[in-house]
């Protein structure tokens, strides 16, 4: 199993943002989390990838936890935070040498130029990043992520800030990555997920509403005489049922 979430849970102070998660994920999956603003999706993800610690439960990623083994699981996950932190006076391939090395990668110039040609960002390389529009630095976000060759890639909000070209490529390079790799990506866009996800877990109020395939929820969809199928109808309902 590439990621296991058993009975997590996060308080802050008095305030529960998840409340007794649990899930799992098989490799080679695409799936999708969505939730409104505050759901705690974001607070799920930086548990998974570490950079915070549960109240109680428990994580695995690859076998390894999130609380007793951090250092083996960073190693095997790629993560692209919602804000996308990068270093604005470093350039594009400065940038992609340097994390690439942190991994401690063999033949670093090679990795680099593969990422350089499968984000499209051969034209930018020679930038400094502080000059690249907000869809060219989720590329190199994007870039960051994948050059270590991650079993497990962690996306929140992968899309945003892209033109509507860079939306089909980024899309097809998340599917491609899938191929080797399980993917956990949060949207907002009910579209992309329908483009890349096979499988949507809907968290509300730091609870799951809904962990199922698209194709099963269609299925229910048309069994149930609704028409044609609308995940955004589907979220809609369960995050207004509480």
């Amino acid at each position: 199993m590439s990621i296991s979430v058993k009975h997590i849970s996060k308080a802050y102070d008095t305030q529960k943002a998840l409340d007794d998660v649990s899930f799992e994920i098989k490799s080679g999956e695409i799936v999708g989390l969505l939730g409104p603003n505050g759901a705690g999706k974001s607070t799920l993800m930086k548990i998974i990838t570490c950079y915070k610690r549960p109240t109680s439960g428990t994580c695995e990623v690859c076998g390894h936890s999130v609380l007793e083994n951090p250092l083996q699981v960073k190693k095997r996950i790629g993560y692209l935070p919602e804000n996308n932190p990068l270093y604005l006076d470093m350039y594009v391939r400065e940038s992609l040498e340097w994390v690439a090395g942190i991994y401690g990668m063999d033949r670093i110039k090679k990795r680099v130029e593969d990422m350089i040609a499968i984000t499209g960002l051969g034209k930018e390389q020679h930038k400094k990043i502080a000059m690249l529009s907000k869809g060219y630095r989720q590329r190199v976000g994007l870039a960051h992520a994948l050059i270590h060759e991650p079993e497990v890639l962690i996306l929140d909000e992968p899309t945003s800030g892209l033109d509507p070209n860079q939306l089909i490529d980024i899309r097809q390079l998340i599917r491609d990555t899938a191929q080797t790799s399980t993917v956990l990506l949060s949207t907002h866009v009910m579209q992309e997920v329908e483009a890349m996800c096979q499988r949507v877990i809907i968290i509300d109020q730091g609870r799951i509403k809904a962990d199922d395939s698209l194709e099963h929820l269609k299925k229910q969809a048309e069994a149930s005489g609704k028409g044609e199928f609308s995940l955004e109808a589907v979220f809609h309902q369960l995050t207004h049922s509480s």
